[in-house]
């Protein structure tokens, strides 16, 4: 069987994480999600990316 064929990328998003969080802050992604036109997983990534750049400027992160 062949493997399924998607959009071609540099970055392809293998790993899946799953984490628990509030109605509140469940609510707080969906916002974020409608009022940019980004999915909830770029908004996460998003997140990830502002906190490491942040760690980084501290020389906290590698």
């Amino acid at each position: 069987m062949s493997k399924k064929m998607g959009r071609p990328t540099d970055d392809p998003k293998t790993i899946i994480k799953k984490t628990r969080i509030s109605e509140k802050d469940a609510q707080k992604l969906k916002t974020c999600s409608q009022l940019t036109g980004k999915t909830e997983s770029e908004i996460i990534r998003m997140g990830i990316d502002a906190i490491f750049k942040t760690l980084a400027r501290k020389g906290d992160a590698e």
